[in-house]
């Protein structure tokens, strides 16, 4: 019923939201008479405000056309390589006249990046793609709304994930490079574990930013949260049928709005001085910082579904049991072995002011991974970086970025066009970045049972 209210209430205000951003443009349009009027100013920024306090935020686009490589513009197009009923696999292909340097692209190292499913759509990553595409061939897992699959799908469960990433890595093939964001390090570990228990080709690196490897350490606000509630209490309080008025109607789901409405309680005074500020913003004609809330809140306010199924499965192995670290999770009947693991190199990176990976959960993954040698694993702390600096914005241009692509520029094969780096290049901060950045912190070899 709660989902039924919110569509009704969401169409409800839609006609209002459209009138409010007709009517802020007919109070700031130049050639208006009321815009000449007193207050038209404040009245424009308000009724604007309104329109998209009021508004449907729809999934954005990931709007990648072209990068910079090696200081030429290079033509990107968008593709889909491989669909499944929850997800499709994005490749972005680059393009260029430049024969030098289509022949250096093709030899740069493929990267798989898996998104997290868990709220945001994937192009909150589209900052991370584009800093990739520079020096990679880059996939993405774009996973698909669940109020979008027809019930005569099925279900998807945290196993079907797992199979998911399984079947992207071999249709990437043997030279992938897997990137793994907050929510999916937990079911890439134990993809690429299955692969490797099964004597089957894994990753040349994996890299595993922001996750709750081991939600035990370091527990925020996230993690308490879904260890302080029982699974009944999960099923029975935020567990909805999707509307019959969707392609999805009848699947059960956790609604993208109830995360939103999660989103927005961890920082409710962050949020509401955001929104002041733009109205200070348009107030003052300050364009350029009105422009950046837009696209900040385009993305941030625009949400999926989640099969219930998948949600309610995570809850529990990841953050109830502990299965993965416990060394108890099976997958489709198999237990899932990280120590298996032997030869694909291994980068741990976490934000210090991250408050959805508390510090340590991530960098767990290296005493899970005892099979990996100490000199193909590494970890990167970020100092001044929350949860979304360690992939998006001037951190992770500046230092995530750098120390990711050395790391698995490192770890090619002869045959890769990528330079092969010792590991003291491909672990040291720039000396310019650091001494502008006191900030970041040089990614260090794991030696012995790494801290905390």
């Amino acid at each position: 019923m709660l989902y039924q209210l919110y569509e009704a209430q969401r169409a409800m205000l839609s006609p209002f939201s459209e009138f409010a951003s007709a009517s802020s443009k007919l109070y700031s349009h130049p050639l208006s008479p009321f815009a000449h009027t007193p207050l038209a100013t404040r009245i424009s920024a308000a009724l604007d405000l309104m329109h998209r306090l009021a508004k449907e935020y729809e999934k954005p686009e990931f709007g990648i056309t072209s990068v910079k490589v090696n200081g030429i513009d290079v033509a990107v197009q968008e593709q889909v390589a491989v669909v499944k009923p929850f997800c499709r696999l994005l490749r972005f292909k680059r393009f260029t006249d430049d024969i030098d340097l289509l022949t250096r692209m093709k030899d740069q190292p493929s990267v798989l990046v898996v998104a997290p499913l868990s709220g945001h759509h994937s192009t909150l990553l589209r900052e991370t793609v584009r800093q990739l595409l520079i020096d990679h061939k880059v996939f993405i897992t774009d996973w698909t709304d669940a109020r979008m699959v027809p019930v005569e799908e099925g279900a998807f469960h945290l196993d079907d994930y797992v199979a998911y990433v399984q079947e992207f890595i071999r249709h990437v093939g043997p030279e992938v490079n897997v990137i793994s964001v907050c929510q999916p390090t937990v079911p890439v570990l134990a993809a690429i574990s299955l692969l490797a228990s099964n004597g089957e080709f894994t990753p040349r690196t994996m890299t595993m930013m922001g996750g709750p490897i081991d939600a035990r350490k370091s527990p925020t606000a996230v993690n308490n949260l879904a260890m302080n509630k029982s699974y009944e209490w999960f099923e029975n309080n935020v567990i909805y049928r999707v509307p019959m008025n969707y392609p999805g109607g009848g699947r059960r789901v956790y609604p993208g709005f109830l995360q939103h409405t999660g989103f927005i309680a961890m920082n409710p005074d962050r949020h509401l001085t955001s929104h002041y500020d733009y109205f200070m913003d348009l107030m003052r004609g300050e364009d350029e910082s009105a422009e950046f809330h837009r696209a900040f809140y385009d993305e941030y306010n625009a949400v999926l579904d989640m099969p219930a199924e998948y949600y309610l499965d995570t809850i529990y192995t990841v953050f109830q049991d502990f299965s993965l670290v416990n060394g108890t999770w099976e997958v489709n009947g198999q237990l899932v072995r990280p120590q298996d693991i032997k030869t694909t190199a291994l980068l741990t990176i976490e934000g210090e002011l991250d408050d959805i990976s508390g510090a340590g959960q991530t960098r767990a993954a290296h005493d899970l991974c005892s099979g990996i040698p100490p000199s193909r694993q590494f970890h990167y702390d970020v100092q001044g970086a929350g949860h979304y600096g360690i992939f998006s914005g001037r951190r992770w241009r500046e230092y995530c970025y750098p120390q990711l692509r050395d790391f698995i520029a490192s770890h090619q094969g002869p045959s890769s066009g990528s330079k092969r780096l010792s590991r003291s290049s491909s672990v040291t901060v720039p000396v310019a970045a650091a001494k502008a950045e006191s900030t970041a912190k040089t990614a260090k070899p794991i030696t012995g049972k790494p801290a905390g």
